[in-house]
C-alpha cells in the first residue's frame, strides 16, 4: 500500500523526548506538504541513506551529530527499522538533547532523504541558593558540579536535591526539604537559570534511647556500644546526637555484639521504634531487647591444619576452656576485619602463602551453658604472586615506584607484604595515600597464582614557599622551592622540561630568605636510591647566611657587626635489614665556618674571630607508621643520634685549665687603681700592655704580668677556634587509633650537649632554645628550636647573668596530641587538633630536674596543600610563669609554616 508523509506534521516521528519512551510514530494517510507536493513511500522498504540534514537550533556541528547517531550516506536503511531507533538510542544517551525527531524529506528513485529535528537540553548559566549562609554554596556547587555551561537535566536537578537532602539528614537536619526551579535566561541562548530553595528546618536531635528487657547489661552500657547514634548530652563534645537510618541499623547490630562480648551469645532485639516528638522537636528511642542465658566456652578442636600445629592455632585463638562466651574477640582472633595486619589465624596462613585458605568457627555442642567449637580450616594450595602491574602515575617514573614494591612476581603470597607495600608507596609522597587500591586480578586457585594491580592517583609532589612578615623589628621575606620528584639525569634533556625534569624520586630544595638584618641561601639534594640497586639514599647540602646585629631598642642594623656561616654536609642512610627492615642507620659529615666581625651578644663571648665545626653524625632510626605520612593513624618512630667532632684536646696539647694564666692572653688590669708618671689614671678593668717589670710604670701598661686578668674574648677564641662536642637526642613518636578517624599521638624528646674536656667547656653553638612554634627563622649557628606551645618563642631558654639566652645544653620534652581528620583528599588535607605538652631546658646536667617541667594545653588546625606545604595554627595556654615571673604565661597564638609532620 502507498502512503505519503506530511513533513510539517511529523510523518515519522521516531522520538519526542530522551524524558519519555523512544517511539516511532507512522501516519497512514495522505497529507498536503509544500504546496501540495506529495512524496510516495512503501513501508518496509530498503532505502539507500543519500543525505541527513540537521535542523534545529544547535550548537554542534551537524556533521558530528550525525556522527554520534551511527549513520552514514550510502548505508541501506528501511523506513521504518532498526537503523532509526538505533541512531534515536545512541543520540539519547548522550544526555544532551531534549528531543529527537526524523523526517522523511524527499525519496529519489532507491534513495532517500532524511531531515534530523533536534532540541538541545539547556546549559546552566548561573546557580543562587536560598535558606542557608553564602559561604555554604560553594562546596554544594562543587559536589554537585553545578557550573556553567552544565546541561541541565530531570537526572542533575533530582540527583542535585537527592544529595543536599540527604547531607543535611546527616548534620541532623531530619526534616530537610529542597525545591529547585529553573528559569529561561532571557539575555541567553538556550540557558537557565537554577533556583535551589533550601529549608533545613530545626535541627533534630535525639532526646532519649531507652532500653527494654536488659537485665544483664545497664543502660548506659549499651548506649555506649551504639558509636554513631547518640542521645542529647551538653557535655560531649566529639559526637554529636544526629539519627542516620543507615548507621542507626548499624548501632543495633553493635548492641547485640555487645552482648556477645559478655557472654549472651542468644542475645537479640525483639523490636525497636524511633518516635517523633513535635513538641520538643527531638526523636525518642525504644529498644526492645531478650538477653538469653550467659555461656562459657566448651573444648576447641581444630580440624583440617596441617601446616601449622594446634599448639600454634590456640595459643594465637587465645580462648581458653571456662573462660565466659566472647563472639566477637572469637570472630577477631579468627579474622580481623578491622586491621589488615592483625595478628589472628586468617592472616597466620595469609602471610605465609595460604591466599585461598578459609577458617571458620562452628559451634558443635551446647551443654547446659557450654559451647563446644570447631575450628575448621582449609588451607588450599598455596599462592604465588604472578603479574604485578602498576596504574595511574602519570609523572613518576616505574622504576621509582616498582623499586618499593614488597610483592614480587613468582614469590609466595604475601598478605603482610601487600599492606607494607601500600604504606611504602603512601610515604614516597607522590600519590594520594588514601587512594592507594590495590585490586586482585586473574586469582587462579588452579594454578595457584594472583595478579596485583595496584592502582594510584598522582598528587602534586613539588612546593612553593613565597611569604612575607614581620618580626624581629623588620620585614622578613621567603622565597623557598622543593622538587620533590626530580629528575637530575634528564636536566639536559630538553624534553623533560615539563616545567622542569620530573619522575625519578630525587629532591632538589633552593630557599631564600632576607630581610634587613639578614640574608640566608641554601641548596640540598638527595637521591633515595643511590646506585639505582638498593635503598640507599644520598643527600647533600649547602647554605651560606650573613647576620647583622640588629638593636632591638633602637630597631636599626649596624651593617659593621656581622656574622657570616658557610654549611656544607654530606650523608648517607641504609635501609637495613636486621633486626627488620624497619631500621634505617644514617650518617653524615658536616662542616660549618663561623666568622665574626665585631660581632658581640650574649652567646659569643668574642666578637671577632672564627671558629669551624667539622663533625660526623649517627643515627638509627625505626619509623613504621604509616600509611599517610601527613596524617598517620598507626604506628611508630623511634630515633637516637650522635654527632660528634674530633677530640681535639687529646691531640693538640693544650692545657685548657691554664690557657688564662698565659701572658699572652692578659689584657685587664686587675689590681687596685693607680696613676702614672704622666698623671694618667688606671682602674680595675681597663685593657692594658703586658711589659716587663719597671720602676716607673706608664699609663695602661702594667709592670707585671700578674697584675693583668685574662682577656675572655681572647681566651674562647683560642678554646672554640674548631668546636668540640657530642650531641646525644632520642625521640619517641607512637600513633594509635582511638575511635574511628581520631588518632593519638604521643611524642617525648630528648637532648644532651656535652664536652670531652670539661676545661674547654661546652661550646656557645649547637645549643636548645625551647619554646613556642619551633620554627627557626634564620638562625644557623647550629642551634635546635624545640616546639614548647603556649609560650613565646625561646622564651624557656637559660640566660646568663646578664639576662642574655645562651642556650641550653639539656632539655626533654613530653606530648600528647588528639587529631581528627576533617578531609585527607589529596588537593587539602585538612586536620584538627588538641595538644597537652609539658618540657623544659637546663643550663647543664647538674641543674637537671626531669619533674620540674612547664606545662601548656590548647588546640589548633593543619592545612597541607602539596604546592605549599604545610601550613598551621595554634592556640596554646601556658599553665606556668615564665623565667622571672610570678604568674602563668597564659594564651599564646602560633602561626606553623612549612613545619614537617
Amino acid at each position: 500500500m502507498e502512503k505519503q508523509v506530511n513533513k510539517l506534521n511529523n510523518f515519522l516521528v521516531l522520538h519526542k523526548s530522551i524524558k519519555t519512551v523512544l517511539t516511532i510514530l507512522i501516519l497512514g494517510s495522505f497529507t498536503q506538504i509544500k504546496a501540495q507536493e506529495r512524496v510516495p513511500f512503501d513501508q518496509g522498504k530498503k532505502y539507500i541513506l543519500a543525505d541527513v540534514a540537521v535542523v534545529g537550533k544547535i550548537s554542534f556541528n551537524s556533521q558530528t551529530v550525525v556522527t554520534f547517531a551511527g549513520l552514514q550516506k550510502g548505508q541501506e536503511i528501511t523506513i521504518p527499522g532498526e537503523e532509526i531507533s538505533s541512531a534515536i538510542k545512541k543520540l539519547g544517551k548522550l544526555g544532551l538533547f531534549d528531543e529527537i525527531s526524523f523526517y522523511v524529506n524527499r525519496i529519489q528513485n532507491d534513495s532517500i532523504y532524511l531531515d534530523l529535528n533536534i532540541a538541545e537540553l539547556p546549559k546552566l548559566n548561573q546557580v543562587r541558593f536560598v535558606g542557608i549562609k553564602k559561604n555554604k554554596t560553594e562546596a554544594l556547587i562543587k559536589d554537585n558540579s553545578l557550573t556553567k555551561n552544565k546541561i541541565v537535566n530531570e537526572n542533575l536537578i533530582t540527583t542535585t536535591k537527592n544529595y543536599i537532602e540527604n547531607k543535611y539528614k546527616k548534620d541532623g537536619f531530619y526534616n530537610t526539604k529542597v525545591t529547585i526551579n529553573t528559569t529561561k535566561d532571557t539575555t541567553t541562548v538556550n540557558q537557565v537559570n537554577m533556583l535551589v530553595n533550601i529549608d533545613k528546618g530545626d535541627k533534630i536531635k535525639i532526646q532519649n534511647i531507652d532500653f527494654v528487657g536488659n537485665e544483664k547489661i545497664s543502660d548506659k552500657t549499651l548506649r555506649g556500644a551504639m558509636k554513631d547514634t547518640k542521645q542529647k548530652n551538653p557535655i560531649r563534645l566529639l559526637k554529636a546526637s544526629k539519627f542516620i537510618q543507615a548507621k542507626y541499623k548499624t548501632d543495633l547490630e553493635k548492641v547485640i555484639a555487645a552482648y556477645k562480648e559478655k557472654g549472651y551469645r542468644d542475645a537479640r532485639i525483639l523490636s525497636d521504634s524511633v518516635t517523633y516528638n513535635k513538641d520538643k522537636n527531638a526523636l525518642s528511642i525504644k529498644i526492645n531487647v531478650e538477653e538469653g542465658n550467659k555461656y562459657y566456652f566448651g573444648n576447641i578442636k581444630f580440624l583440617g591444619n596441617t601446616v601449622y600445629s594446634d599448639q600454634l592455632l590456640s595459643r594465637i585463638l587465645g580462648v581458653k576452656k571456662g573462660e565466659t562466651y566472647n563472639g566477637v574477640l572469637l570472630e577477631k582472633r579468627i579474622a580481623d576485619k578491622s586491621k589488615p595486619d592483625g595478628e589472628d589465624i586468617t592472616n597466620l596462613y595469609q602471610n605465609n602463602g595460604y591466599l585461598f585458605s578459609n577458617i571458620n568457627a562452628v559451634e558443635v555442642k551446647t551443654a547446659n551453658d557450654t559451647i563446644d567449637f570447631e575450628i575448621r580450616v582449609t588451607e588450599g594450595p598455596l599462592a604465588y604472586f604472578n603479574k604485578i602491574t602498576v596504574v595511574g602515575n602519570d609523572k613518576t617514573n616505574d622504576h621509582v615506584i616498582y623499586r618499593e614494591l614488597r610483592t614480587k612476581p613468582g614469590e609466595k603470597y604475601s598478605k603482610e607484604e601487600l599492606v607494607r607495600t601500600i604504606r611504602e608507596i603512601g610515604q614516597l609522597g607522590f600519590f594520594d595515600p588514601e587512594a592507594i587500591d590495590p585490586k586482585f586480578k586473574n586469582v587462579d586457585s588452579g594454578a595457584g597464582t594472583v595478579d596485583i594491580e595496584y592502582n594510584l592517583v598522582e598528587k602534586g609532589s613539588s612546593q612553593i614557599e613565597l611569604q612575607g612578615g614581620y618580626g624581629g623589628g623588620g620585614f622578613i621575606g621567603t622565597l623557598g622551592l622543593s622538587f620533590n620528584n626530580f629528575s637530575a639525569k634528564n636536566l639536559l634533556n630538553k624534553e623533560a622540561y615539563k616545567p622542569l625534569p620530573m619522575g625519578d624520586g630525587q629532591k632538589v630544595s633552593l630557599r631564600l630568605q632576607g630581610s634587613t638584618y639578614f640574608q640566608t641561601y641554601s641548596m640540598s639534594f638527595s637521591e633515595p636510591w643511590f646506585g639505582g640497586k638498593k635503598p640507599v639514599q644520598f643527600s647533600t647540602s649547602l647554605s651560606y647566611s650573613k647576620q647583622f646585629l640588629n638593636n632591638y631598642v633602637t630597631q636599626r642594623v649596624d651593617k659593621t657587626k656581622s656574622f657570616n656561616i658557610l654549611t656544607l654536609s654530606v650523608g648517607l642512610a641504609k635501609r637495613l635489614t636486621v633486626p627488620d627492615d624497619f631500621f634505617v642507620l644514617s650518617q653524615s659529615i658536616s662542616y660549618q665556618h663561623y666568622d665574626l666581625h665585631n660581632y658581640n651578644t650574649g652567646l659569643f663571648t668574642f666578637g671577632n674571630g672564627t671558629s669551624r665545626n667539622l663533625a660526623y653524625t649517627i643515627g638509627l632510626t625505626r619509623s613504621n607508621k604509616g600509611v599517610n605520612p601527613i596524617f598517620p593513624t598507626y604506628g611508630s618512630e623511634f630515633s637516637i643520634s650522635a654527632k660528634l667532632t674530633p677530640p681535639y684536646s687529646l691531640i693538640n696539647g693544650t692545657d685548657y685549665a691554664t690557657l688564662g694564666d698565659k701572658e699572652e692572653y692578659k689584657y685587664k688590669y686587675k689590681g687596685t687603681t693607680y696613676t702614672g708618671s704622666n698623671g694618667i689614671q688606671v682602674n680595675e678593668g681597663d685593657y692594658v700592655e703586658v711589659i716587663p717589670s719597671t720602676t716607673n710604670p706608664t699609663p695602661n701598661k702594667v709592670s707585671n704580668y700578674q697584675d693583668a686578668a685574662a682577656d675572655p674574648a681572647k681566651v674562647d677564641q683560642q678554646k672554640f677556634n674548631w668546636l668540640e662536642y657530642y650531641k646525644i637526642k632520642f625521640k619517641a613518636d607512637w600513633y594509635t587509633k582511638i575511635y574511628g578517624k581520631l588518632v593519638l599521638r604521643t611524642l617525648t624528646e630528648f637532648g644532651f650537649l656535652g664536652a670531652y674536656n670539661q676545661d674547654r667547656g661546652v661550646v656557645p653553638f649547637e645549643r636548645f632554645y625551647v619554646g613556642g612554634d619551633g620554627l627557626a627563622n634564620y638562625s644557623m649557628d647550629g642551634r635546635e628550636t624545640i616546639q614548647l606551645r603556649g609560650y613565646p618563642n625561646n622564651s624557656l631558654t637559660p640566660v646568663n647573668a646578664a639576662g642574655e639566652q645562651i642556650g641550653a645544653t639539656v632539655y626533654n620534652k613530653f606530648s600528647l596530641e588528639m587529631r581528627y581528620p576533617i578531609t585527607l583528599k589529596s588537593s587539602a588535607s585538612i586536620y584538627a587538633l588538641t595538644f597537652l605538652e609539658a618540657g623544659s631546658s637546663y643550663a647543664n646536667f647538674k641543674s637537671y630536674n626531669p619533674f620540674a617541667l612547664s606545662r601548656s594545653a590548647g588546640a589548633g588546625l593543619r592545612v597541607f596543600m602539596p604546592a605549599f606545604g604545610l601550613l598551621g595554627i595554634d592556640f596554646g595556654y601556658g599553665f606556668d610563669a615564665l623565667p622571672g615571673t610570678a604568674k602563668p604565661n597564659g594564651w599564646e597564638t602560633h602561626f606553623i609554616i612549612g613545619q614537617q609532620f
